[in-house]
């Protein structure tokens, strides 16, 4: 397909690039699908995912996080090199992102969470928006005790939230945006009060959370994290490496030393036992890590970990304004749900900052 506006972005890149020296750049995906609510921002269309890959293509040097990780290695900075890397593991990103990778022969990194992949429910995030943030009616008092502490909601007329109001605020965004209903509200003080809880004291509160709305555990079609199988199918072809991305994608730093290393070893050990061959790269749920966590990594036999701090890459020491990058705190940025255009604009803002 033809992508309106990339002739006009190369050649303002290829102006640049003689005035700036800067550094790679990793992506950071998440889901290729079109969902009707992503209060995360997390979804890329389909149409729009290879669209942002035929202008990737054209723009700069594409290259596997390990080759751009082993040009760190040898002291220098990945000066253009571009790299793609996907979170958590559903189970889009074989049937709608892999396939157009392969179209454009565009490597990719795919991080897998592992101890969900045999879950015969929603991943709890998900599950957490099916109950508050779709139409339905939900009783006007919520009680939970979180933590040791009892805390108590009153959704008063947000108990019913029809389909007309779920059209009408389907787009809403967690990150920034007001709450145009108790609902809403509810949903994102529960979202980072429960983030913090280790994955069991988590998982009975959403059992609670299920039974008080009159729910039971199930399983979308669209939200599941791929199985065994389809691990071994992302990996077919060698144009995918698989990362490792822990087993219950909990916040790291919140968690006890022996908490955390069993984490980041099972989850490794686990997809190295499924594809046969070594795990290298770890990417740390919701970009959440201490300097043990980074020490625990490199431990288990890693050989980079990304981060989800935005800018790009550059070579330790590469100048004095910036301390460049660890390969254990490599940066990403976050690509949203923009059409060919609007992303190579975005390219071009991010290589020449």
């Amino acid at each position: 397909m033809k992508i309106p506006g990339v002739g006009k972005l190369k050649r303002v890149a290829k102006r640049v690039r003689g005035r700036f020296a800067p550094g790679g750049l990793i992506l950071m995906y998440h889901r290729i699908i079109k969902l009707e609510s992503d209060p995360w921002s997390i979804c890329v269309s389909p149409r729009n995912f290879a669209q942002q890959m035929e202008v990737l293509r054209k723009f700069g040097k594409v290259v596997s996080l390990q080759q751009l990780n082993q040009t760190l290695q040898q002291g220098k900075t990945p000066h253009w090199q571009i790299a793609v890397t996907f979170d958590d593991g559903y189970t889009d990103n074989l049937y709608n992102a892999k396939p157009v990778l392969e179209r454009y022969d565009i490597p990719a990194t795919m991080f897998l969470t592992t101890g969900y992949m045999e879950q015969k429910r929603d991943l709890w995030w998900d599950e957490l928006s099916r109950l508050l943030l779709e139409p339905g009616t939900l009783p006007e008092v919520l009680c939970l005790e979180i933590n040791g502490t009892t805390h108590r909601w009153e959704l008063g007329t947000a108990a019913h939230y029809s389909e007309e109001q779920y059209q009408q605020y389907c787009s809403w965004k967690a990150m920034g945006e007001d709450n145009p209903t108790p609902r809403h509200a509810l949903y994102r003080t529960l979202y980072w009060l429960l983030s913090s809880l280790l994955p069991e004291a988590r998982q009975n509160v959403m059992d609670e959370l299920l039974a008080w709305a009159g729910s039971v555990p199930i399983l979308r079609p669209n939200h599941r994290i791929v199985n065994l199988e389809e691990v071994s199918a992302l990996a077919k072809g060698g144009l995918i490496e698989i990362g490792a991305h822990s087993v219950t994608h909990p916040f790291l730093s919140f968690l006890p030393t022996a908490r955390q290393r069993e984490e980041i070893q099972e989850s490794k050990t686990h997809l190295e036992e499924i594809i046969g061959q070594p795990v290298v790269s770890f990417a740390y749920p919701h970009g959440n890590y201490s300097e043990e966590t980074t020490a625990l990594v490199r431990k288990a036999g890693f050989t980079s970990a990304c981060t989800t701090y935005p800018r790009t890459v550059r070579r330790w020491g590469w100048a004095r304004k910036s301390a460049g990058s660890d390969r254990f705190k490599l940066p990403r940025v976050v690509v949203e749900d923009w059409d060919g255009e609007e992303f190579g604009k975005q390219l071009f803002e991010w290589r020449a900052s």
